[in-house]
C-alpha cells in the first residue's frame, strides 16, 4: 500500500511539473517601456501590439518579439563636403524611439535591428544634403541654422520608417587640416594688419603733435618779437636779471661754493 501511495504521489508530482512547465511556457512578460509583437507560426506577425505586463500565448505556436520603446541615444559620424568644397567632419547625436503602433510593420520590413539599418544611411544622406548648402564660414557662424535644418529634414525622413526623433544635435564639427591652417594664417594676417594700422595711426598722431608744437613755438617767437619791437631791450634785461637771480640762489645753497668779498685781501693758510 505504501509503495502504491508513493507511486501515486510521484505521478501527481510529475503531472504538476508538466502542467507547470506548460503554463510557464504560455506566459511572457513585457517590461516597463517595452512593447511586444507576436509572431504566429501559422498566421505570421500579428497586427496587435502588446503592452506592459504578463500575457498568455500559445506555446510552440506563438513567439513574442520584445522592442524597447524608450528614447535611446546614437552617435553617427559623417565626413562630407561644404558648398565651397571643404572637407567637414560632423558627428550627429540622435535620441530615437520607434512608433509603437508601427512595430509590426517595422519588424516585418526592417527587423529588430532597425536602428542599425536605418539611422546611419538616412543620417548620412541628410547631412550631405544640408551641409552642401553652406560654405565653411557659414557652417561656423550659422551653426544653429544648420542644426535646425538637419533636425527638420532628418525627422521627416525618419518618420517614413516609423521612427520618432526626440532630439537631434551637432556635437562635433571640424574641417580638414588644410582649411584649419588657412584659417589660422588668415587670423595671423589680420592681426599683423591691425598692428600695422596701429603703427601708422601712432605715427600720424606724433606728426600732428610735432606740427602743433612747432606752431606753438612759432607763435611764441612771434609774440616775443612783437614785445621786443614794442618795449625795446627792457624785456631782455629783465630776463637777464631773473636768470642771474635764479643762478645766485642755486649757488648760495651749494656747500662747495665760497664767496670772497671783492676789494679785500684774504690770506690763505697753505701747508708748507
Amino acid at each position: 500500500m505504501a509503495a502504491k501511495g508513493f507511486e501515486s504521489i510521484g505521478k501527481l508530482g510529475l503531472g504538476l511539473a508538466v502542467a507547470g512547465g506548460v503554463v510557464n511556457s504560455a506566459l511572457y512578460n513585457v517590461d516597463a517601456g517595452h512593447r511586444a509583437v507576436i509572431f504566429d507560426r501559422f498566421r505570421g506577425v500579428q497586427d496587435v501590439v502588446v503592452g506592459e505586463g504578463t500575457h498568455f500565448l500559445i506555446p510552440w505556436v506563438q513567439k513574442p518579439i520584445i522592442f524597447d520603446c524608450r528614447s535611446r541615444p546614437r552617435n553617427v559620424p559623417v565626413i562630407t563636403g561644404s558648398k565651397d568644397l571643404q572637407n567637414v567632419n560632423i558627428t550627429l547625436r540622435i535620441l530615437f524611439r520607434p512608433v509603437t503602433a508601427q512595430l509590426p510593420r517595422i519588424f516585418t520590413s526592417i527587423g529588430e535591428d532597425y536602428d542599425e539599418r536605418v539611422l546611419p544611411s538616412i543620417t548620412t544622406e541628410i547631412l550631405k544634403s544640408v551641409v552642401a548648402r553652406f560654405d565653411a564660414g557659414e557652417l561656423i557662424t550659422q551653426r544653429e541654422l544648420v542644426s535646425r535644418q538637419v533636425s527638420e529634414d532628418l525627422t521627416e525622413r525618419a518618420a517614413t520608417f516609423g521612427l520618432i526623433l526626440d532630439d537631434v544635435s551637432l556635437t562635433h564639427l571640424t574641417f580638414g587640416k588644410e582649411f584649419t591652417e588657412a584659417v589660422e594664417m588668415k587670423q595671423v594676417a589680420q592681426q599683423e594688419a591691425e598692428r600695422a594700422r596701429f603703427i601708422v595711426e601712432k605715427a600720424e598722431q606724433q606728426k600732428k603733435a610735432a606740427v602743433i608744437s612747432a606752431e606753438g613755438d612759432s607763435k611764441a617767437a612771434e609774440l616775443i618779437a612783437n614785445s621786443l619791437a614794442t618795449a625795446g631791450d627792457g624785456l631782455i634785461e629783465l630776463r637777464k636779471l631773473e636768470a642771474a637771480e635764479d643762478i645766485a640762489y642755486q649757488l648760495s645753497r651749494s656747500r662747495n661754493i665760497t664767496y670772497l668779498p671783492s676789494g679785500q685781501s684774504v690770506l690763505l693758510q697753505l701747508p708748507q
